[in-house]
């Protein structure tokens, strides 16, 4: 589940996923952080893998490739800078073009057994 949260120059996307669950980040345009609010997660970016376990607030680069593996039922936010407040448009203002690439090499070290 996905909801979404605007206010004074911020957006936050809540994120809301079951144990086992993997999600494919884009690349984002600007620095942002990220915080697991509850729950256990293994994160990738730019190839480095780490657990997190919360509570965590994480910074994630601009341009940096990462995705997640939730190890346990999870709640996660992605939080922005950005004057949007269009639900519907506000991805496209912090994301950058996908590189299928990477989400593939990102989507096989997730789902691969250590």
């Amino acid at each position: 589940m996905i909801l979404h949260h605007f206010g004074g120059g911020v957006y936050a996307k809540e994120l809301r996923m079951p144990a086992d669950y993997v999600l494919l980040h884009h690349r984002h345009k600007f620095d942002h952080l990220s915080v697991l609010a509850s729950g256990s997660i293994e994160l990738i970016v730019d190839g480095t893998r780490k657990v997190v376990h919360a509570p965590a607030c994480l910074t994630i680069n601009a341009n940096a490739h990462h995705g997640v593996k939730t190890l346990t039922e999870v709640v996660w936010y992605c939080i922005h800078a950005t004057d949007c407040t269009d639900a519907d448009e506000v991805d496209a203002e912090v994301t950058l073009p996908d590189d299928m690439a990477q989400a593939r090499l990102i989507a096989q070290n997730l789902t691969k057994e250590h």
